[in-house]
């Protein structure tokens, strides 16, 4: 098993208090590209956070953690909803937890637009103390970028992040519309951060992950441990759809 020598996203957030846009840019890049790969052999992650994302030797991102990964479609080929709920609530997109069934993908990409709010802002979107306010805040579309996020970081990255945290699923974006989103391809507006000192490359999968979740954020964020459908430290369980 190869070692993510720089830990994972989060430890990285913790120690820098936020990710500079040129490097979130090119990590959110990788993750896309890696979870497409997934999603092209129909396959859901269903537990992407800060913590499943870890970072290689030349800092280049991996995917890990496939404790609740599924297939999305069945023999036939026919799309199959989720109706496991499980994940981080504080990642997890309003359908995971209102509790109806839902595409697995898409909330995937809602996932993934968390963490890109995540890298660029030092803190979480949501507070997920409280699953009813959570899923009413989400639905409201009650968040905003923080200060220092609205006078430094683009509107094209700023885009791919109001795209991504939709509500509605029919208007939230496709993983193929973010990876075709002109800041995702590499272009950014004036802005925008210097690109000095970014770490590229490719993304990766691992079978396996090497670090431990529940840290924080921040003493005023939630914990992005808490598991969807389930107690506070109660052990994740796998149920068959």
């Amino acid at each position: 098993m190869r070692c993510a020598d720089n830990g994972d996203l989060l430890d990285y957030v913790l120690r820098h208090k936020q990710v500079p846009e040129p490097q979130s840019q090119a990590w959110f890049r990788q993750m896309a590209s890696g979870l497409h790969y997934l999603h092209s052999k129909n396959i859901a992650h269903r537990d992407l956070k800060c913590e499943n994302i870890l970072l290689s030797r030349k800092f280049h991102v991996k995917l890990a953690d496939f404790g609740f990964a599924r297939f999305c479609v069945d023999s036939d080929n026919r799309r199959i909803l989720s109706h496991t709920y499980c994940g981080s609530a504080a990642y997890a997109a309003p359908e995971v937890v209102s509790g109806t069934p839902y595409n697995p993908k898409l909330a995937d990409v809602w996932s993934l637009g968390i963490i890109l709010y995540i890298m660029l802002n030092g803190t979480m979107p949501f507070n997920d103390d409280n699953l009813t306010k959570l899923l009413r805040d989400q639905m409201s579309r009650n968040w905003v970028f923080g200060s220092r996020t609205q006078e430094t970081v683009s509107q094209t990255a700023k885009s791919v992040v109001r795209h991504i945290l939709e509500p509605d699923i029919t208007q939230r974006f496709t993983l193929d519309k973010v990876l075709s989103h002109e800041w995702v391809r590499g272009k950014r507006d004036k802005s925008g951060s210097g690109a000095k000192g970014i770490h590229t490359g490719q993304s990766q999968v691992m079978g396996m992950r090497l670090f431990k979740n529940g840290e924080k954020l921040q003493e005023n964020h939630s914990r992005s441990s808490r598991d969807v459908g389930h107690s506070e430290g109660s052990q994740k369980r796998e149920s068959n759809v």
